[in-house]
């Protein structure tokens, strides 16, 4: 199928993105909502915008078109559940996007990197039923040690660039690569539960590199 993936720049959508094409599915197009001007991050449960400066790289880094849209909405239901639209909620933001690019792409079905969050998983599945698409979310409810691992051994590089959790730093741990905070996040989900693969807003990454990239890495 031809896909448009939701990108936020993190390892999660990389991954997923690397699963399509293993599944023979195409990437035709990436797809980013980001916050307002001069808004470096939002507080969202929908959205990743952290690093969103640099997602233009991303898809020149990957060759593909990029479609941006301003996340001009908020959370106006925080249910769990998302089943009729609701004006001015930032997911009729995402649905306005896709809409556009199914205008300009045969698009088929939309990649997305969601692990645990039904809030968010609910949310995009509503949007893709309503523009009749499918939903491909490879990593979705897969153990995270298991899927951490996956994406080390599958040549993801990608950096923390947020901290949120009991006993990561920083000062220590930005900037830190997968392999080498995986034995960190390995020993804080023993002592404290964390999830390792940051679901819980624990940690954010950035890809620098990948499979997918056809162009030169990202250089911050």
């Amino acid at each position: 199928m031809h896909v448009v993936a939701l990108i936020s720049g993190g390892k999660d959508s990389t991954y997923n993105m690397i699963e399509c094409v293993r599944h023979g599915h195409e990437i035709v197009a990436l797809a980013n909502l980001h916050p307002k001007k001069d808004i470096d991050e939002l507080d969202s449960y929908m959205y990743q915008s952290v690093g969103h400066e640099v997602i233009d790289l991303f898809a020149k880094a990957m060759e593909l078109p990029l479609y941006r849209a301003e996340i001009k909405g908020d959370a106006q239901t925080t249910n769990k559940e998302y089943d009729q639209p609701v004006h001015g909620d930032e997911v009729e933001d995402l649905y306005e996007l896709l809409s556009q690019i199914k205008e300009k792409h045969t698009i088929e079905a939309v990649s997305v990197g969601a692990i645990f969050s039904e809030y968010q998983n609910n949310r995009v599945a509503n949007v893709c039923q309503r523009l009749n698409l499918q939903v491909l979310a490879y990593i979705w409810q897969r153990d995270q040690q298991e899927l951490l691992n996956e994406m080390i051994d599958s040549n993801i590089e990608a950096i923390l660039i947020k901290t949120a959790a009991l006993g990561l730093q920083p000062k220590e741990h930005l900037g830190k690569t997968l392999v080498e905070i995986r034995p960190i996040l390995f020993k804080l989900a023993e002592k404290y539960g964390i999830n390792v693969c940051g679901e819980g807003g624990e940690f954010e990454t950035l890809t620098l590199d990948c499979s997918l990239f056809k162009h030169q890495r990202i250089i911050l």
